[in-house]
């Protein structure tokens, strides 16, 4: 088989030395990109995947919190290790994921609070690396609801910008809108395996 193999591409070799060397093909891109307004893009985009986004200023993010909950009709409000104390607004049950909390706690929890490693402003997507006030994965997964806090300085407006900010051996994962799948005719369904509501607070 090997000796086949090495004919036939002899041949094609052959065929092809009278053709022009192929020109070289680029291997450099664009890795950002300016916009006057790229918090205004990321909140745009993210609002695109259905998600609710809302401004907040940092002293009034305790109190955007908790009105965020309250409408949301939340009681219940599990929070990863690390995040910060004040945050823990509202009149809500907070259950913090220290020690970690079982899948049937996760799953019996309204929704979850976290913070962001990065969001990326063109595709609308919120990236969570396991990082203090992101937790572990299973705590943006199980329960239906994510509130997520985003800062300005984490917000970048390209792909290849927010992979420079992340270090790869975390364990990553990428939020673009509440978890949706369609099927064949282009049903879409939402919770299926994720939140099915996705809240944001962009501060700054």
């Amino acid at each position: 088989m090997a000796d086949a193999r090495a004919e036939i591409l002899a041949r094609v070799r052959v065929a092809l030395r009278d053709r022009p060397e192929p020109a070289p093909v680029p291997r450099e891109y664009a890795s950002t990109r300016e916009y006057p307004d790229v918090t205004g893009l990321a909140a745009e985009r993210i609002a695109d995947y259905r998600a609710e986004v809302r401004r907040a200023t940092e002293a009034g993010l305790p109190g955007a919190i908790a009105e965020t909950l309250r409408r949301r009709g939340v009681r219940t409000v599990v929070t990863p290790p690390g995040l910060p104390r004040e945050w823990h607004a509202g009149d809500v049950r907070w259950l913090t994921d220290e020690p970690p909390l079982t899948v049937d706690e996760l799953d019996a929890a309204d929704g979850v609070l976290t913070g962001c490693a990065v969001t990326i402003a063109e595709t609308g997507t919120i990236v969570l690396d396991g990082g203090p006030g992101q937790g572990r994965r299973a705590l943006t997964l199980v329960p239906d609801y994510h509130l997520c806090v985003v800062r300005a300085r984490q917000i970048v407006a390209t792909v290849p910008e927010g992979l420079a900010r992340l270090e790869p051996t975390r364990p990553l994962t990428f939020v673009s809108g509440p978890s949706a799948t369609s099927d064949i005719e282009l049903s879409r369904v939402e919770g299926v395996h994720g939140p099915r509501t996705l809240d944001v607070l962009l501060i700054g």
